[in-house]
């Protein structure tokens, strides 16, 4: 889960410019500097984005040194981590350089937004409506919830939103006397105080919840835009081992690849990842997999700030895997050009953590999915995708190599929810596409925010 703030900063006689601060990680920054192009191109408007020292990657500050003139940089100083352990969930370690967690809304930010003489602050929801939703009731759930959501033996029901397990909810929302929690509920509380939000979905991959947030005007919540989707527009594949993944799909049948990535920060166990190998291998159907080596000490988003494994991750595959899998199988360490993948024609079959970034990427390339959510909302993205709009196969507990084999099998090849999957997932990548285009909506969205910034 991310977000970022966008406060307009200059009067309406001059030209747009745009402030943005976005929580740690490339899944947070990649889709609030691509908004940053979109109103550059569309809009001429120049932009800030303002990042954490402390948490720059090798991979994060080649992406800023990419952006076109007009879209700036600046790293706030940094904080040391040093003193949190090895076990604390990505959602601690955003906390104390962001001053805040991980929520679409920091008081803190606002604040300091004001008192600078920013009138209004917009805040950006790089994930989707259904965990905005989530945000929105979370003070009314935690006055009426009793217990832990993982213990509840009714799933959570928000207003227009797919029913949620217990254990499915957030993950930094499954202690409530983790501090981590009550940080989240206070700035979850405040998250109205905006002037609007901007999220990074569209209303085809979550209708029902766009029908309650953009056409029912709740009291006191600020309006909520789609302008999504946004995703990487402009990548570079520069080593030949980044080529050679490419070069060996194009050698395969068209659509039938099932790329295994679980993102820029997700780590298996050791024995999942052994039960994944052998999985692949019994479904018969070629991949292209991402492996990176496993986390057993620590959290399921080790690689969150630092995607590269530390040590040779083929020597934790199972004996004998590389060779009996020679030739249907492509194995890349740690890295992966994803939207390359994702748009190669080969590549039928998506195997995500459903981070959010990753979930749009494989819809407007019109990659159906198989679901293995690890961290964060990822377990809600999983409900929603698989269980409502029917975009992904999840893959069942306990992950064994068989059910493993069964859920990518039937999304690559299955006739009946396979076929189904594939179906729809191509109809959204219709309306998403359709969506960013002119007159589409999130065209005539974020139109409508630009003209609130000029009035």
């Amino acid at each position: 889960m991310a977000n970022g703030a966008c406060d307009d900063g200059l009067p309406a006689a001059g030209p747009l410019h745009v402030a943005m601060l976005a929580t740690p990680g490339m899944g947070h920054l990649i889709p609030l500097a691509e908004l940053a192009r979109r109103l550059a191109s569309r809009y001429g408007a120049t932009a800030t984005l303002l990042t954490f020292a402390s948490t720059a990657s090798t991979t994060q500050r080649a992406f800023l040194a990419s952006l076109p003139p007009g879209i700036t940089s600046l790293r706030l100083p940094p904080v040391d981590l040093s003193d949190l352990p090895r076990s604390a969930t990505i959602e601690t370690r955003m906390r104390p350089p962001a001053s805040w967690p991980s929520s679409p809304t920091s008081s803190a930010r606002t604040d300091a937004a004001r008192a600078a003489g920013v009138g209004r602050t917009y805040l950006f929801n790089p994930t989707n409506l259904h965990m905005l939703s989530l945000l929105l009731r979370l003070p009314e759930l935690d006055a009426t919830v009793p217990g832990e959501f993982r213990d509840l033996a009714e799933p959570v029901r928000l207003p227009g939103c797919v029913p949620i397990p217990g254990s499915d909810i957030l993950s930094p929302l499954q202690d409530k006397g983790d501090p981590c929690y009550r940080w989240m509920l206070h700035h979850a509380a405040r998250c109205r105080e905006a002037d609007a939000i901007l999220v990074n979905s569209f209303d085809a991959v979550e209708p029902e919840a766009a029908a309650v947030l953009h056409r029912q005007q709740e009291p006191g919540r600020p309006p909520v835009y789609n302008v999504g989707p946004l995703i990487l527009t402009e990548t570079e594949t520069k080593s030949s081992l980044r080529a050679a993944c490419l070069e060996w799909l194009d050698r395969q049948p068209p659509r039938s690849v099932v790329f295994v990535s679980f993102g820029s920060g997700g780590a298996l166990r050791t024995e999942q990842m052994r039960q994944l190998a052998l999985g692949l291998e019994l479904s018969g159907q070629r991949f292209l997999w991402v492996v990176r080596s496993p986390s057993d000490e620590g959290a399921v988003s080790d690689n969150y700030y630092d995607a590269e494994s530390k040590e040779d991750p083929l020597v934790f595959l199972p004996e004998g895997f590389v060779e009996r899998t020679k030739d249907v199988g492509f194995l890349v360490s740690s890295w992966a050009p994803q939207i390359e993948v994702l748009a190669h024609e080969a590549t039928g079959g998506f195997l995500t953590h459903c981070g959010w970034n990753s979930t749009l990427e494989s819809l407007v390339h019109g990659v159906p999915m198989v679901a293995w959510p690890l961290y964060a909302e990822q377990h809600q993205n999983a409900v929603m995708l698989a269980e409502g709009i029917g975009a992904a196969i999840r893959v069942p507990e306990p992950k064994r190599k068989e059910t493993i084999a069964g859920a990518v099998k039937e999304l690559m090849a299955g006739e009946q929810k396979g076929a189904a999957v594939r179906a729809t997932v191509a109809e959204l990548q219709k309306a998403a596409l359709e969506g960013v285009g002119e007159g589409g909506a999130a065209t005539t969205a974020l139109a409508e925010v630009v003209d609130k910034w000029a009035t």
